[in-house]
């Protein structure tokens, strides 16, 4: 397993930008695919954007395409969420997960972040 937390959530306005970061320890993180995602109260987890390995493969949710920028340094073990355009449905816990590129499912999770955005 390789612990991974979660951190830069916090209040804002609709518009106003913010940057997660999930860091991560032990050199197995070199070779996860991490990915983001959130829940709103009352809803179900939903995906938000995920990057491989070596970051050449990002994928987004329809709903954040445009706004939100994954990225990664694998040489600080982290994983950042740039989320730009911030509205208020963005409000949620937002989760890091973290697998094995040859597995399918994710292995580690965080313990969460609170992004909320008033309008």
């Amino acid at each position: 397993q390789v612990p991974l937390v979660e951190s830069g959530g916090g209040l804002v306005q609709a518009g106003d930008s913010l940057r997660l970061s999930c860091a991560a320890s032990g050199r197995t993180f070199n070779n996860y695919v991490v990915g983001w995602f959130r829940q709103a109260p009352g809803k179900e987890r939903e995906f938000v954007a995920t990057i491989s390995v070596n970051s050449g493969s990002l994928n987004y949710a329809d709903s954040v395409r445009g706004r939100f920028t994954i990225s990664r340094d694998n040489a600080k073990s982290t994983v950042y969420l740039q989320m730009n355009s911030l509205k208020p449905e963005d409000t949620a816990v937002y989760y890091c997960a973290g697998r094995y590129f040859f597995r399918s499912s994710y292995d580690d999770w965080g313990q969460g972040t609170q992004v909320t955005v008033s309008s």
